[in-house]
C-alpha cells in the first residue's frame, strides 16, 4: 500500500464504518461499571463493623534507640514486637524497624548474624527474614520526627516513609535509655515528651492516623507519655515516673543480658495472640507477669485522650493484619450498556 495510506501506528483501525473502536470502548466501559457494580454490591452487604473494619491499615513503628554492645537487649526487644507483628500478617511494607546498633554484625558477638533474647538461643529474631529500614547513625531525633510527620526530603525512598491516612491504627514501640520525660538516642542527643507530642499533633492534623497505641519499654517510661496532648492516643510504659526498668537475664556465651524484663514477658503474651484473639488492651495491661514482683517496676497506661475503652479495644487491631482473602464461588456475569449499539 502506498505511504500514510494504512493505520497509523500506535492507532487502531476504524474499519469500514468507523464503528469498531468506539464499539469496543463501549463494551470495555460496560463490562468496568458492572464490575464496580458488584464490588460496591459485596462491601455494601458487610455490616457496618466489617465494613469499618475492612478500611483500616495497620502500620507499625519499631525503634531501638541504643548504641554500644552492652545494650543488647534493646536489639532483642524490637526484635522480639518485629517477629510478632510479622507472624500475625503486618507485611514488611507497613513495618518501619528502627536499629541504632548492628549488633549482629557486631565483632563482639560470639554468635555473628545473630541475636537471641533468651538462653535456650533456639530462634534466632535476626535470620534471614527481617528488613531493618533505619540502621546506625540513620536512627536519629530528626528521623524519627521527620517519619512521624512525613516530612522527609524528596528523595526519600518509600521503605523509610510512613505512608499511614485517617484510617491507619499506628502501634510504635520504643526501647531504650530514658530519665524523666525523654529518651536518648545514640547516646548523644534526645527527644522530650514534648517533642513527641508536638509530632503526634501533626500527624492528628495532617489525618496521618486514626489511631495510635505508644509501647515505651524504658527507664522512667511513663513519663515519655506525659505531654501527649492529641485525641486518640493510647500508651503503655514499663515503669513510672522515677522507676527504672531491668534487664531479665544474662547469657554466659554472648556476654551481656539478652532482654528486657517488660518485654520478656509481653513477648510470652504475643505469642499466644493470633489474628482472631480477643484480647483487649486492658487484658494485656493486667497480664499476671505485669507486677512488681516480676518486673521490679510498675506499668502504668494512658487512656484518657482515647475514645474506645481499653476494656474494648482488641490487641489485635494494632498487632495484626486487617486483610482478608475473599474468594467468590460463581461466576459475575457482565453485561454490555443498553446505549451500546449492536
Amino acid at each position: 500500500s502506498r505511504l500514510g495510506s494504512g493505520p497509523k501506528p500506535g492507532r487502531e483501525s476504524a474499519g469500514p464504518t468507523g464503528m469498531a473502536p468506539a464499539r469496543a470502548r463501549s463494551r470495555a466501559r460496560g463490562a468496568l461499571v458492572a464490575l464496580a457494580a458488584g464490588c460496591l454490591a459485596c462491601l455494601s452487604s458487610l455490616p457496618v463493623g466489617r465494613a469499618a473494619e475492612s478500611e483500616r491499615n495497620n502500620w507499625v513503628v519499631l525503634v531501638e534507640t541504643s548504641k554500644y554492645w552492652y545494650n543488647y537487649r534493646h536489639t532483642s526487644n524490637v526484635l522480639s514486637v518485629y517477629h510478632t507483628v510479622k507472624r500475625l500478617g503486618i507485611p514488611d511494607s507497613q513495618i518501619i524497624l528502627m536499629m541504632a546498633e548492628d549488633m549482629p554484625c557486631n565483632p563482639r558477638n560470639s554468635k555473628p548474624g545473630t541475636v537471641f533474647h533468651e538462653q535456650s538461643q533456639k530462634l534466632n529474631l535476626y535470620g534471614e527474614d527481617v528488613e531493618v529500614d533505619y540502621r546506625g547513625e540513620e536512627v536519629s531525633v530528626e528521623n524519627f520526627i521527620r517519619l512521624l510527620t512525613g516530612r522527609h526530603p524528596p528523595n526519600t525512598p518509600r521503605n523509610k516513609r510512613l505512608l499511614t491516612d485517617s484510617m491507619s491504627n499506628v502501634l510504635v514501640y520504643i526501647t531504650g535509655h530514658s530519665g524523666e520525660e525523654f529518651i536518648k538516642f545514640q547516646d548523644w542527643e534526645e527527644i522530650t515528651s514534648s517533642d513527641i507530642a508536638d509530632a503526634f499533633q501533626q500527624m492528628y492534623t495532617q489525618r496521618r492516623y486514626g489511631k495510635v497505641f505508644w509501647i515505651s519499654d524504658t527507664c522512667q517510661a511513663a513519663s515519655l507519655q506525659n505531654k501527649f496532648y492529641s485525641p486518640e492516643i493510647i500508651a503503655i510504659g514499663s515503669s513510672r515516673q522515677n522507676e527504672s526498668s531491668y534487664s531479665h537475664h544474662m547469657d554466659g556465651d554472648i556476654g551481656v543480658a539478652l532482654i528486657d524484663r517488660f518485654t520478656y514477658y509481653a513477648t510470652d503474651y504475643f505469642n499466644e495472640l493470633q489474628v482472631t484473639s480477643p484480647q483487649t488492651i486492658a487484658h494485656f495491661k493486667n497480664y499476671r507477669f505485669f507486677t512488681y514482683t516480676f518486673l521490679h517496676a510498675n506499668p502504668e497506661m494512658r487512656t484518657d485522650l482515647f475514645s474506645q475503652k481499653a476494656v474494648e479495644t482488641k490487641m489485635t487491631e494494632f498487632f495484626a493484619s486487617t486483610g482478608r482473602m475473599r474468594f467468590q464461588s460463581g461466576g459475575l456475569a457482565l453485561r454490555a450498556s443498553a446505549a451500546e449499539p449492536e
